[in-house]
């Protein structure tokens, strides 16, 4: 969590904490797990000894930060409540049949046939996984989430090769 009182350092303030994002968390304890003294996100640079992130853009920038310990099944996204949600015509489906939009477009986008689906060949599975990775940061670097998305396509990556699971 970081401390985002207005004053950050100032006793008198009242304490304000926000959490990070899941992402971020995620990243910022496998750093502290393989006892590195810093982890750089996409906006801040934390440093685990100094209990402190500072701003990436202006190293002026600083705030405190402390670990906490959230119960997973307690802990809410507040991402998950940003958009208002879209009841699908038929859920657990595409608009055609079984088969969702997005593996349709990925077989065409890769030109597969059906041969060469993922589901037959299991070769396939590591290059459509490579594909999704390269999209994610693609994706991530146009909203500015560049650490985020290569993160999200490393763990991606380290599954690429176990196949599909039924």
């Amino acid at each position: 969590m970081w401390k985002e009182s207005e004053d950050p350092f100032s006793e008198s303030h009242q304490e304000e904490w926000k959490s990070y994002s899941d992402i971020e968390n995620l990243i910022i304890e496998e750093s502290y797990q393989s006892k590195q003294s810093y982890v750089i996100l996409d906006n801040y640079t934390i440093h685990f000894k100094h209990q402190i992130q500072i701003s990436n853009i202006d190293g002026n920038k600083q705030r405190p930060i402390k670990r906490t310990m959230n119960n997973r099944s307690v802990f809410l996204r507040e991402q998950r409540f940003t958009f208002t949600p879209i009841t699908p015509d038929h859920p657990f489906r595409g608009l055609d049949g079984w088969i969702s939009p997005f593996i349709k477009e990925t077989v065409k986008y890769l030109n597969l046939t059906h041969e060469h689906l993922p589901s037959t060949d299991k070769t396939i599975v590591p290059i459509v996984v490579e594909k999704a990775a390269c999209g994610i940061i693609e994706e991530g670097k146009k909203i500015g989430k560049q650490c985020e998305s290569e993160w999200l396509a490393k763990t991606l990556r380290e599954q690429k090769d176990s196949g599909i699971k039924n």
